[in-house]
């Protein structure tokens, strides 16, 4: 089994990350990793950038915090953008041995209309993708 040192999980701020959170912490603890919480702020305005910021904090925080007090060392980014591209960016100037997300089990239609973040990544990115399927009610969907 490969060793992962530093794990970069994708978040997006809703119930669904909970579900990758707790699998992430459980993998980072046996192995003794680092988890990178990265939250891409993906807006059209300065004021919605701006709010859309200080959630992604309050909530990054908490998650972090979480993981300090079980042992996990983890650190917090936020980027703005695309999130398939920020994403990459970010996977391209730092080094990571995995990338973890949430899948949202959209409906084929719901994957026409909005596209899909790890279906892009999947393609282009050369490190493991752990993919993550939340339980629909789990995460209040």
């Amino acid at each position: 089994m490969p060793v992962y040192r530093n794990i970069l999980v994708a978040i997006d701020c809703s119930p669904v990350d909970e579900a990758v959170i707790s699998q992430v912490s459980a993998l980072a603890h046996q192995v003794g990793a680092t988890v990178h919480l990265l939250h891409v702020v993906h807006s059209h305005t300065l004021d919605q950038d701006r709010i859309l910021r200080e959630e992604a904090i309050v909530i990054l925080d908490r998650y972090c915090e979480k993981m300090h007090s079980e042992g996990i060392d983890s650190k917090a980014l936020i980027r703005s953008g695309e999130p398939d591209r920020e994403i990459l960016s970010e996977l391209e100037e730092n080094r990571y041995d995995l990338l973890a997300m949430a899948t949202h089990g959209h409906s084929l239609l719901g994957r026409i209309l909005f596209g899909s973040v790890s279906r892009a990544l999947r393609q282009k990115i050369t490190i493991p993708l752990l993919l993550i399927r939340a339980d629909r009610h789990e995460a209040g969907l």
